[in-house]
């Protein structure tokens, strides 16, 4: 059934002028499955989940020459707005993409938003990345950007959050408005519907959004290794993760029609030859896991003891593994230190491209 609610939050005096926005169900073809959902729903009855994301923080880059700049070490292209007509400027937009290094493989995993001041003459934009890589990616721009007018500084006022429907969707989609001001930006994952929307906020998630209840991050991080997304420095090991095995293309992280990066051209020969022979599939684990989990890097074998690929990272009997794509039909597992194999059971996520499956 259809329904529309109007959300409404207030920034505190130090945070700047009010804001709200609306939310609209619409019956559409996203999100369709229950796997859209976080879950089932919870006891509480809340439309909305808010998860903070403390593994994830924010620079920002901004000045004449930004983007030009990052346009030369970033997978994708930037979120920036169209021509100008004289009519108010977009929403705030968001894009994700990934830096490599010279051998073409991932160094940082970032999601690009473009700031509410951008201007065709001054763009400015907040990356976000891994918290542990915070340090390395800001020494990475700097090295990179020589004479050019860019600020690059750490941008601590505002916190990420991921916002998840927080009950079954079945048939419908909730959609909220883009929206962006001086205190808070909300827009859709760039990578998939199932990962739902992020914000950007000082202040408390759950509390700008009326209806919303607080999750658990390690909700999160479940949910997102059920759907197959790799996130961060645990997922995409700096210098290890090819981009297309990490199914950058399915996660709309990379065009192969902008102008030249850093490690374009392993990734674009890939590409045009057309044979990615492993990826980066979800996982489930069966069987007595070792007290500290499965320690990454661990070999999947296949029943007759043939390496399949390799343990990449997770959570509890969830996670993600480097895979041959013609091995993950049959049976695979991992060997421990205790005395039974841990069964692996790989599955293929619904929003991925039908030819992949």
């Amino acid at each position: 059934m259809a329904a529309t609610a109007l959300f409404r939050g207030a920034a505190s005096a130090r945070a700047g002028p009010a804001w709200r926005w609306q939310l609209h169900v619409a019956l559409r073809n996203c999100l369709t499955h229950s796997s859209g959902c976080l879950g089932g729903a919870p006891a509480d009855g809340a439309a909305w989940t808010c998860f903070p994301l403390h593994e994830r923080a924010l620079l920002r880059v901004r000045g004449p020459d930004v983007a030009p700049f990052l346009r030369g070490l970033l997978t994708n292209e930037l979120p920036l707005p169209g021509p100008s007509t004289g009519a108010p400027p977009p929403p705030a937009l968001a894009s994700y993409a990934h830096f490599l290094n010279v051998q073409g493989r991932t160094l940082y995993d970032v999601i690009l938003y473009r700031l509410p001041e951008c201007v065709p003459e001054a763009p400015g934009f907040l990356l976000e990345c891994d918290h542990a890589s915070l340090d390395a990616l800001h020494q990475h721009l700097a090295l990179y950007r020589v004479r050019r007018k860019v600020q690059v500084e750490p941008w601590p006022k505002h916190r990420v959050w991921a916002v998840l429907p927080g009950a079954p969707c079945a048939g419908q989609t909730l959609l909220l408005q883009e929206r962006a001001e001086a205190t808070v930006i909300l827009t859709r994952d760039p990578r998939t519907a199932r990962m739902g929307w992020r914000l950007l906020t000082q202040d408390t998630g759950p509390a700008l959004v009326p209806g919303a209840r607080l999750g658990d991050p390690q909700d999160y991080r479940a949910h997102r290794y059920q759907q197959g997304v790799p996130e961060g420095v645990r997922d995409l090991p700096p210098g290890v993760a090819l981009p297309l095995e990490s199914n950058l293309v399915f996660m709309n992280g990379v065009s192969f029609t902008k102008g030249c990066y850093i490690g374009q051209e392993l990734t674009a020969r890939t590409h045009h030859m057309g044979v990615i022979r492993k990826r980066l599939f979800p996982v489930r684990l069966t069987g007595h896991l070792p007290a500290g989990g499965i320690v990454p890097g661990t070999p999947v074998l296949t029943e007759s003891g043939q390496a399949a690929g390799k343990f990449r990272a997770g959570q509890g009997d969830l996670g993600l593994a480097l895979l041959r794509t013609e091995k993950i039909k049959g049976p695979l597992h991992i060997k421990t230190s205790e005395s039974d194999p841990v069964a692996i059971t790989v599955s293929v996520p619904d929003w991925w491209p039908t030819a992949t499956k």
